[in-house]
């Protein structure tokens, strides 16, 4: 049985009940995180608890001065710790907060109403050795970019991710890679996207339209630290992804995953590609540093 959180309380998660009026469940009114550990040590907390906060602000769920805002670290960890005996050594935690529940439906914000805030952990997989010998390369497919236009806002309300998502999965593919209105590429469905052309990395440059990933942002500054790779941030065309030397996928519970087909075309060799190797070994080195 694992251990939830819910509201100041950690119980089991069986016993984590939460009213049919929340806001959440209702609207999808709220932000979530998701927060890798390995070996008990959390990955990027601090970058996570910064950007729930950001996050909240955002869409104006305030916790009054009676309720302070929850540490978003310290619930993780102690999940993590709490959970280990029964998930093993490497955890995951998710963190959903909602505006809360209200006496009615109505789409404004209401005033007075206490958000809700829930997390629980789960298993995830060990990190990838960073030997491209040893690792399956994803095949991946594209599809014009239909979700809302404040991507950059983590928000609860993915059914738009979840379609593009169910895409890949009803092709018989990992993911989804998807592109604007001007075949610029933004994310993926659930990931984000950087690209390998004759030994220089890229991704796409943060705005509205793609989530500033946590992962993403600790692999530039890994390879910033290391000085072995150039990163930058410009935009990608889809035809240049497709003709990139190799194309990877950050997310928490992903780290760097390469892909080695897109639609059908090998990109590269079809293979992993070596300056992933480099990649992953740097984001190894400093992973626990953010």
């Amino acid at each position: 049985m694992t251990i939830a959180y819910l509201n100041g309380q950690f119980l089991p998660i069986e016993d984590a009940k939460i009213s049919p009026l929340d806001r959440g469940f209702l609207f999808g009114d709220g932000i979530y995180e998701v927060i890798p550990s390995y070996a008990g040590r959390l990955v990027g907390g601090q970058l996570h608890a910064i950007r729930m906060a950001n996050g909240l602000r955002e869409i104006g769920i305030e916790f009054n001065n009676n309720i302070h805002a929850p540490d978003w670290q310290m619930i993780a960890q102690q999940l993590v710790d709490k959970n280990q005996a029964v998930l093993g050594e490497h955890i995951g935690v998710y963190i959903h907060v909602s505006r809360g529940a209200d006496s009615k439906r109505f789409h404004a914000y209401p005033t007075g109403v206490t958000p809700t805030v829930f997390a629980f952990a789960f298993g995830i997989p060990a990190s990838n050795k960073a030997d491209r010998r040893s690792v399956t390369g994803l095949k991946v497919n594209t599809e014009q970019d239909l979700r809302w236009r404040r991507c950059h806002i983590k928000s609860t309300s993915l059914l738009g991710n979840v379609m593009h998502f169910q895409h890949s999965q009803d092709q018989g593919v990992n993911e989804t890679i998807l592109y604007n209105e001007q075949g610029l590429v933004t994310e993926a469905s659930v990931c984000n996207v950087f690209m390998v052309k004759e030994g220089k990395v890229y991704t796409p440059p943060l705005d509205n339209q793609l989530l500033p990933g946590i992962t993403r942002r600790m692999v530039i500054d890994s390879l910033h630290k290391d000085g072995t790779l150039t990163v930058s941030e410009r935009q990608i065309g889809l035809d240049e992804l497709k003709s990139a030397d190799e194309v990877w996928l950050t997310s928490s519970s992903k780290e760097i995953a390469p892909v080695v087909e897109i639609d059908g075309k090998a990109i590269g060799q079809g293979e992993v590609g070596r300056v992933w190797e480099q990649a992953l070994a740097s984001y190894h080195t400093h992973k626990f540093s953010f």
